[in-house]
Formats: structure tokens, sequence, C-alpha cells
């Protein structure tokens, strides 16, 4: 028993031991399984009230004693507050809360590699604080500056500020509106209007939601005073002639010691004071006429007055007139100085004293200038007159006039564009003088008297002529060009008849005529000319000759008009029609008419077919004449030959006769060999009574012959037929006949 407390303490002891050990050895894990938002008191609040934004993280874990916390709080996506803790729960404090922490909150929880976001809730804070309006001066003169304040202590952030004016009985009118990064906003503001109004203003802040407006300011009357600085002006004497001396005074009627006076012609500053008036004494010209400004300038107040200042001349201006204005180099020219005197009575016109001046330099003492013009007299001349009125002396000067003396034209010349002229072709003429003062007036007139002009104005322009065409050259000598730049000088002249000399004209050649030479009747191995030859024509002149049935035969070029192709030993084949064309440069070919030629036979060749005919017809007579004696020999032999053939055949004639009467006499075997021998034998016979003869007799021929009964009424019942086989021969005469 005694041992038991301690046995119990022991076990304890091992059990909270063993439990050290297996939070030491096991493994730790957590998860966060929510996140939780909310707006205390509520999210829907007036504007001053204390609220708390609150977050509550809630974790799982094993074997974790204790975790850290990293809180964030955001408002409409950007972060506002953190806060690092041990605790699961935190909160964000706004107190007091204001419109601009209206806008919709979200709080994040980070535990070491985890975080989860809670659900976002809006705040919404109603009411603005009413501004308040604060001025420097609520008595300032009319557009002066003044200061104004308005602030709205209790509120945050970036405020619009408008100020306002409204007078009794009407509605406000915004003067001004400027941005501020504070509650506050401090300006200055200016009142044109002169009497009472009353200020205020209000500002705008851009929730979430939209724009809002605060309520409008305490109103503060402001009483605008009339600032009376609108000068005084005078200008003595009030006729004013040249050369008077005038004065100019610019005053106000009160005292101010900054306030500033200025005195202005056409925006240029004559003068100006500070504190005091303003008084300017000049001697005005009559160009100085015009209108004179007097203006008043306190702090950014102006008023301003004005007078219209009149200097009458005692004399005009000076004119220099030129004459004549557009001078020649060696023509007289005139400069005048003159000027017109409005007031007599006031000087005495005859002292006045004229000066001539060229390129600034005095030239001479008087009103009148002549000279010869050139280069040395161009110039800029003006002139000075001096008058003197009341003892004062004053001066004008003229304008200046520029003496340029004009260069006269000179003598032109003309020219051929491209150098050559194509007779019967239009070309083109170039009339031009080398020196002379433009515009220069070029006339031209051509060979069938007509009349063009060119006026050239610059010295890249030329005075082109396109001419109607010409044929012949000596009609280039009626061309005239006329040059003038001077109206009252006769003008220069080209003449055409130096284009002759300075032009290359082409003509082109006239129709060709081709000749054979010695005549169109060329007998064979003869030689022949042909001559190709033209009127008139510009050289080299190009021939070219042609066979129609061959082409080309030959070409050639030559300074004369006319050349020749030579043609040696003519044959029958040069027979045919010849023609020839001429060109030359003008690029006209020319064709000529066609000629025909005939190359006649040798007369030795005549002789010879002569001599031959004649022997070909005295041997074909000799032939003739042998062929008709051998044919009367023949002839006759034939007939002799011809009785004895006719005696034998009539004697085997009438023995065939007879054994065809007699038909019992032999039998037809019999009678076939009979008559086969008879005739064979006849044959022979024949044969040995013409082996004399010169000429080979022909073979035999055979011919059946058929036999009847020349009564049929004398034949006996039973008639029969048989085959005769007579020999006939021919002469050799009838053969070949």
């Amino acid at each position: 028993m005694g041992s038991g407390p301690p046995g119990s303490l022991l076990l304890l002891l091992l059990s909270s031991l063993l439990l050290v050990l297996k939070c030491a050895t096991g493994e730790s894990s957590f998860i966060i399984d929510t996140v939780g938002l909310s707006i205390l008191p509520k999210d829907n609040v007036q504007s001053g009230t204390e609220v708390k934004i609150r977050c509550d993280a809630r974790v799982s874990s094993s074997n974790i004693s204790q975790l850290g916390y990293l809180f964030e709080f955001m408002r409409d996506g950007v972060e506002i507050h953190t806060a690092n803790t041990t605790e699961d729960s935190t909160y964000y404090e706004i107190n007091p809360a204001r419109a601009v922490d209206s806008g919709n909150y979200q709080c994040k929880v980070s535990v070491k590699n985890k975080r989860k976001f809670s659900n976002t809730k809006t705040l919404d804070v109603k009411g603005l604080q009413t501004p308040i309006l604060h001025l420097n001066n609520s008595t300032p003169y009319e557009s002066e500056e003044f200061k104004v304040t308005c602030s709205a202590p209790d509120e945050k952030g970036s405020l619009t500020f408008n100020f306002y004016k409204t007078f009794r009985d009407g509605q406000p009118q915004r003067i001004k509106k400027q941005r501020s990064t504070n509650n506050f906003l401090e300006t200055t503001v200016t009142l044109s209007h002169i009497g009472d109004c009353f200020l205020s203003c209000d500002y705008e802040i851009i929730l979430v939601s939209g724009p809002t407006s605060s309520n409008v300011s305490n109103e503060i009357q402001v009483k605008v005073k009339e600032l009376n600085i609108v000068p005084y002006m005078t200008i003595l004497p009030n006729d004013i002639y040249e050369p008077d001396i005038i004065e100019v005074t610019c005053k106000v009627q009160i005292h101010l010691a900054d306030i500033e006076i200025f005195l202005l012609k056409d925006r240029a500053v004559l003068n100006r004071t500070t504190g005091k008036p303003l008084i300017h004494r000049f001697r005005p010209k009559p160009t100085d006429s015009g209108e004179l400004i007097c203006k008043t300038e306190w702090r950014n107040v102006q008023k301003e007055n004005y007078k219209t200042l009149k200097v009458k001349e005692v004399f005009s201006k000076p004119q220099l007139h030129l004459e004549p204005v557009d001078v020649f180099e060696g023509e007289r020219f005139r400069l005048n100085c003159s000027v017109k005197v409005f007031f007599p009575q006031m000087f005495d016109p005859k002292t006045l004293k004229y000066h001539l001046y060229k390129d600034g330099t005095q030239l001479i003492s008087s009103a009148t200038y002549v000279a010869v013009a050139d280069r040395n007299r161009n110039g800029i001349y003006s002139c000075k007159v001096e008058g003197t009125r009341i003892s004062t002396s004053f001066h004008k000067e003229s304008e200046t006039v520029t003496v340029k003396a004009k260069v006269p034209v000179s003598d032109p010349v003309l020219n051929v564009v491209g150098g050559k002229i194509f007779v019967g072709k239009g070309f083109q003429l170039i009339c031009h003088s080398h020196t002379g003062t433009f515009p220069i007036v070029y006339t031209l007139f051509t060979h069938n008297g007509k009349k063009m002009i060119r006026k050239v104005s610059r010295s890249e322009d030329q005075a082109t002529f396109d001419v109607p065409p010409i044929h012949k050259t000596s009609e280039l000598k009626a061309f005239l060009c006329h040059a003038s730049n001077n109206p009252r000088t006769p003008s220069k002249t080209a003449l055409g008849q130096k284009l002759l000399n300075s032009t290359n004209i082409i003509e082109p050649t006239s129709k060709p005529q081709l000749t054979i030479q010695p005549s169109q009747d060329i007998t064979e191995g003869q030689s022949m000319k042909l001559v190709c030859s033209v009127q008139a024509g510009s050289r080299p002149i190009n021939f070219t000759w042609y066979q129609e049935s061959n082409g080309v035969l030959a070409s050639l070029s030559t300074n004369k008009l006319e050349g020749y192709h030579s043609m040696s030993n003519a044959h029958k084949k040069h027979s045919g029609k010849y023609y020839c064309t001429s060109s030359n440069p003008a690029d006209e070919p020319k064709q000529s008419e066609p000629v025909t030629v005939e190359v006649k036979m040798a007369g030795w060749k005549k002789a010879l077919i002569i001599v031959f005919c004649f022997i070909l017809l005295l041997i074909l007579f000799l032939v003739i004449a042998l062929k008709t004696r051998l044919f009367h020999f023949k002839r006759k032999r034939t007939a002799n030959l011809s009785v004895k053939s006719v005696s034998t055949k009539l004697e085997r004639l009438s023995l065939t006769q007879a054994e065809v009467i007699d038909p019992y006499a032999a039998t037809p075997t019999m009678m076939g060999k009979s008559v086969w021998s008879d005739h064979v034998s006849g044959s022979e016979s024949d044969d040995q009574n013409s082996s004399t003869l010169p000429e080979k007799q022909a073979e035999p021929e055979y011919t059946e012959v058929q036999i009847k009964d020349a009564d049929p009424t004398k034949a006996p019942a039973k008639q029969s037929t048989g085959n005769i086989y007579s020999e006939v021969r021919h002469s050799q005469q009838e053969r070949t006949s």
C-alpha cells in the first residue's frame, strides 16, 4: 500500500515522456478551413461612426502546438492594413469612418505556405462633412484678386472644390473649380462686377458607387468696390502741323502708389510711368497720325482711354519719277523730284531744297537729274526735300527708285533645229539673240508670207517656230526674223540667206530613170550597162538595181547624179524586166519605171544552126529518096511473087472443093491430112520460090475457111462441114504499113 503513490507518479511521468516523444517524432499537418470577414457594428453607417473590420480564420492541424497567422485587409483590391499574430482572428479599426472609407473589403489569411481569402463585404459610409469658407478680403476692388479657403477638416482623401457667387434673388454661379490632394484648398478669385454678392463653396469626392457632392458651405457677403483708374488724356496743341512738337498727358484721379500708366500706338509702347502722371513730348510726322492709347494697370485691373492724333502736312512726301520707265543702255533718262505744298501760308515754297542720292551718296543738289543710261549709272536713287517753318528745319525723303538700264537686243541668229532641212518636209527654226533684256519679241516671216510671233521672257526659253515645208533650197532666202525688246527703236533682223551656209539641206532624189547601154536589144556575149540617173537630189545617192525575176542585182553609193551596173557576157537568162531605185539621207526612196531587156542569140550560133538545118534537110532528102527507090523495087518483086502464089492457091482450092462435094470419097481424117499436106507442100514451094529475095519472108499464117453450098436447095439431106486452112502471105511493105 505504501508503494502505491510513487508507482502512480512514475507511470504518469512515463506517459508524458511518451507523448512528448510522439509529438517530436510524428509528422505535423494543417489545413485552413475557412476565413470569415465581418463589419461591426454594421456595413451601413453614418459618417463619424467607429467601424471595425474583423477577420477570423479556422485551421485544422495535427502535431502543431502553435501557428503563426498573417492577416491582410484590402479595400477595392488595394491593401490597406496587415497584421502578424498567433491568434486566429484580428481586426482593422476605422475611427471615425468617413465617406472615403466606403468600399468593398476583403481579408486574406496566410499560414506558412498556404493562404485563403475571405468573402467580400461592402461598407457604405453615409454623409459628408459640410465645408467651411474663409475670405481674406470681403471688400475687394473690381477685378482685384483676393484669397478664399474652403476646407473639410474631418474628411480624408482627394477632394475637388467648387466656388460660387450668388447675387440677391439669383442662382449660384460657379466661378472656379480646382482639385486638391488634401481636405482643404486655398486659392484666389476676382470679381469684375461692382456691388454686393455672396460667396460659397462645396466639394466632390469620387467613391466606388460614383461621385458624391457635399452640402454647400457657409455664405459670405462680398462688397466689390469700383476702382476709378480710367486715365484722363490730353494732346496739345489741338491743330498740329509738321514739324510742331506735341505734348501728350495721361493721369488718374486717385493716387495709388503702384499704379502703372502706359502710352501706346499701334501696339508699341511709347512711354511708361509708375505712381505718377505720364507726360510725353515728341515731334510727330504725318505718318504718326492715328490713335494714341493711354492705359492704366493696378494689380490685375486695367483701364484705358484713347485720342486720335492728326498731323497736317505742310508739303507732301517727295515723289521721284523716272522717264522713261523702261530705259535702255544708250538712251537718255531723267529723274525728277517733286512735292505738293498744302499750306503755302505756313512757309515760303521757294525755300525748299532738293537733294538727289544714288546708293545713299548725294549725287546732285537739284530736283532734276539727266544722264545717258549705262551700267555705271545703274543703282538705287532717292531724293530728299528740306523745308523751314518757324525757324525749324525738317525734311522728307522719297521712296527709292531703282534704275537698271535694259540691254538692247543683239542681232538675232537663225538656226535649224537638228541642223538639217529635208526638202518637202516641215522643220523647226530657232531665232535667238545672244544679248538683250527680256522680254524679247521674235517675229518670223516665212517663204510663203506667213507671219509667226514668239515672246521670250526667260533665259531658258527659246523662240522656236514650226515652219511649213520648202520645196526648193532657194526658198530659204525669203526667211526673215525680227527681234525687238524696245518699242522705241527699230528691231534687229536675221536673214534666211545665212541658212544656206550653216544648214545641211537634204533634197530627196527625183524619180530615177533606167537606161540600157548600148540598147535594150542585146546579143548574147555582149556587155551591157544599166545606167540609173536622177535629175536632182542631195549627195550621196544610193542606187540599187533589180531584175524582177532575180531580185537585187547590185547597189552603189555615189556623189554623182547617176550610177551604172555593168553586166558582161550576156545570156538569154538575162532577158527580162529591170528597174532601179534611188535614195539619200532624206529617206524617201524612189523607183524607176521598169525596162524590158531582150538578149538575142549570137550571129555565129545562127549561122551554125542554118548549116546544121541544111545538112539535116539534105540527109532527110537522101533518106527519103533512097526509101522511095527501095519501095518501088520491093513493090515490083512482091507483085511477081503474088501472081505465082495466086495460081497455086487456085489449084489447091479447086481440089479442096472437089473433096468437099464428094464427102464419101475420103474420110474426114484423110481429108484433113490431105489438106494439111497440100498446105505444107505449098508452103515449102513458096519458100523455095521466094528464097532469092533479099528480105526475110514472113512466117505463114493460117485462117479457117468454112465452105457452104451456094444453093441450099441442091444440098443433100445431110450436111457436113470441114475446116480448110489457107496460107496467107503478106508482103514486107504491107507489114510495115
